[in-house]
């Protein structure tokens, strides 16, 4: 119930801020380091994190901590600029708190961005990936403990957590860009220690192509509140457990700045393409 209150307050407070009118048809969640995407935002609210009644801090660097309101490609958004993760210490309900929010303001899909380690050899530093599928290796659940009826079912079907239809219109505008977009299942480990050689040949067994650190609650809340979801990793290192580099969030930072500059291009085009779906749609 405190989860409820608590997310119902902070809705209401932060459409008090929005102008009138204003509904997001979209919330962006933006991972470490891959805040580019914000540079080519129509602002029209910029709230930050400790203003909001009730709202976790973000505690990483490369995390912003602020929510922009605008539109982008001419799609009305809602940016994430940094988000809350397990290791910090926050609770599944406050990991997902914003994800929540954006749904109850009218935001119909998600789009999660983040920095994560290559499993797969064949992926380089510096690329993109679309997560097709992912593995919870959390241990925990965004769902757990007493389900909010108007939210969702209590138990949600996840056959299809991403959807085929954003994947499908991602790669199309990857193509079109000329931005290279690799494909695979992210998973999703509490962190915040780095894997060992060990853990990464355990992932790739399971069939992982990538594994970060945060993403898996995000998207399990979406789905659960009938969001359609794309999610796309920057790929920030390679796990290669015969020859492990050591990696420092300096060094990822740093790749994600580069290959954000790529995701933001990648964010707006697809953007682009949904804002002219719903201008088909008035038109017909």
């Amino acid at each position: 119930m405190q989860d409820r209150i608590t997310t119902q307050y902070a809705v209401d407070w932060i459409r008090d801020r929005l102008p009138s009118g204003f509904t997001p048809k979209s919330a962006i969640v933006l991972g470490t380091g891959l805040g580019d995407v914000t540079h080519a935002l129509d602002t029209v609210a910029t709230i930050t994190y400790q203003e909001i009644p009730g709202f976790p801090r973000s505690t990483v660097e490369g995390h912003a901590g602020q929510l922009l309101a605008g539109r982008l490609a001419g799609l009305p958004v809602l940016v994430w600029q940094g988000r809350f993760h397990l290791y910090e210490g926050y609770s599944p309900a406050q990991v997902c708190l914003g994800v929540r929010v954006s749904a109850l303001l009218g935001a119909t899909i998600l789009v999660v961005t983040n920095a994560a380690g290559a499993l797969d050899p064949l992926f380089s530093p510096g690329e993109l990936l679309a997560i097709t599928d992912h593995v919870n290796l959390t241990g925990k659940s965004s769902l757990a403990g007493p389900n909010i009826d108007d939210w969702g079912p209590r138990f949600p079907d996840m056959s299809r957590v991403y959807s085929q239809r954003l994947l499908d219109l991602a790669v199309s505008e990857a193509m079109r860009l000329g931005i290279r977009l690799e494909r695979g299942v992210y998973a999703g480990v509490l962190g915040p220690q780095l894997e060992t050689p060990a853990e990464t040949r355990m992932l790739r067994l399971l069939g992982a192509d990538a594994v970060g650190m945060s993403t898996v609650m995000e998207v399990i809340a979406a789905r659960h509140m009938g969001m359609e979801v794309l999610g796309l990793s920057c790929l920030v290192n390679k796990n290669l457990p015969d020859c492990m580099a050591e990696v420092t969030l300096d060094e990822v930072i740093a790749v994600a700045g580069v290959a954000g500059k790529k995701l933001s291009a990648l964010v707006e085009a697809v953007a682009g393409a949904l804002a002219g779906e719903r201008a088909d749609r008035r038109e017909e």
